[in-house]
């Protein structure tokens, strides 16, 4: 079964475009490897991201937000540790 992302985004500080943009970057590199890329609304300053039901990212306890380089070597590393991602490795 092919994993899903959730990119959970705060609506009140409007980081509905930076969470479009990550899902993008996911899909354009792991589009036939995943099931859904989805964005889902929250509140209260949150900026998470699920791989099925594991958090892989958490903008209070990472320190901001994710690089796509680092997030899709986060979501490589769960779907396929040896795939390689070309440039985004050197």
């Amino acid at each position: 079964m092919k994993p899903k992302i959730t990119i959970h985004y705060c609506v009140l500080c409007q980081w509905l475009l930076r969470a479009g943009w990550l899902a993008q970057e996911l899909l354009s590199t792991f589009s036939d490897d995943l099931a859904e890329v989805a964005i889902a609304p929250a509140s209260k300053g949150v900026f998470k991201i699920f791989y099925n039901d594991t958090q892989i990212w958490c903008r209070e306890a990472d320190g901001g937000f994710p690089e796509a380089k680092v997030l899709k070597r986060r979501v490589r590393d769960l779907l396929d540790p040896e795939r390689n991602l070309g440039h985004i490795d050197k």
